[in-house]
């Protein structure tokens, strides 16, 4: 049984896509689609329009905590598979099969799906969206380390993981990150299907992006308070180092590209500075869930 969670948060338009999107999967296992929400509007369009899809009543305490719940509920049998995505994103028509072949190879626990950008190249929000996902996330990140048989981290837009061995996690860490993390450690490898992509509007705005980035970075600084020997994959030193890459260069296609390109340095700079602060003087850190003062409403233009 493949089990595909969705949490929504308030996305009925976008949540309607991502779960037609699932449905037009070809494969042939069973698969259980559940979609947690916890508003009333999402329930409503759920049992009017897919009376196969489950709904869950999301207790609105954050994404993370919803997740272990699910995670905890679903009865696991050996082979069963549990796919984890968000309302606001959708998946390829072969993202399914592509995350199933890596589960044939039996010391696979985790899959990482490959996120894709869906907003336009030829501005500077969005050109720095496509580098960051084509050039950060894919191939300095999860792509070098697969090959090399490393510790990567998943993407919360899209990635699977073999029912029954792990059933919670901490609440205030990136789920992406902590679980593959968990499964490592038992010695299962982490794989990455780079053909099961999942796509995904970013922020258009610089207050959008500063607080996308900052959340998803604060929630990794968070691990080590956990895990110790965790190893950091997100690190404003790993940026560093990584940046200087012949990929980052090899990538803009123009030389307005390549002023966009260098122009990402000194605003992810500010980021990291920014959540330092946060940290150590405002005393500010991440807390579950992408909710309320976390939202990027940027990144939702169907609803």
């Amino acid at each position: 049984m493949i089990y595909i969670i969705i949490t929504s948060y308030n996305e009925p338009n976008s949540t309607r896509i991502a779960i037609n999107k699932f449905l037009d999967q070809n494969i042939k296992e069973d698969y259980k689609i559940i979609v947690a929400d916890p508003f009333p509007e999402v329930e409503e369009m759920i049992v009017n329009e897919f009376p196969s899809v489950e709904y869950f009543e999301d207790p609105d305490k954050g994404k993370s905590y919803t997740l272990n719940i699910i995670l905890g509920k679903i009865l696991n049998k050996e082979g069963d598979v549990i796919v984890m995505t968000d309302g606001d994103v959708f998946v390829d028509e072969y993202a399914l099969s592509e995350i199933l072949k890596k589960f044939e190879d039996s010391k696979v626990g985790v899959v990482a799906g490959r996120p894709v950008s869906l907003d336009k190249r030829d501005n500077k929000f969005g050109y720095w969206s496509h580098f960051l996902l084509d050039v950060g996330a894919h191939e300095i990140s999860r792509k070098k380390r697969y090959e090399k048989g490393q510790f990567l981290e998943a993407t919360g837009y899209l990635f699977a993981i073999r029912s029954g061995i792990v059933k919670e996690f901490p609440l205030d860490v990136a789920e992406d990150t902590v679980i593959p993390y968990l499964f490592f450690k038992k010695g299962f490898k982490i794989a990455y299907a780079e053909n099961a992509k999942v796509y995904v509007k970013h922020p258009d705005n610089f207050k959008d992006w500063v607080k996308q980035k900052k959340r998803v970075a604060s929630a990794h600084l968070k691990l080590k308070k956990y895990y110790p020997d965790f190893p950091k994959v997100k690190s404003f030193f790993n940026e560093v180092f990584e940046g200087i890459s012949f990929k980052v260069w090899k990538y803009p296609k123009n030389l307005k590209e390549f002023y966009w390109t260098l122009s990402l340095y000194p605003v992810r700079l500010y980021m990291w500075m920014s959540l330092f602060y946060d940290n150590k003087f405002r005393k500010k850190e991440y807390k579950d869930g992408w909710r309320e003062d976390l939202a990027v409403e940027s990144t939702r233009p169907m609803d």
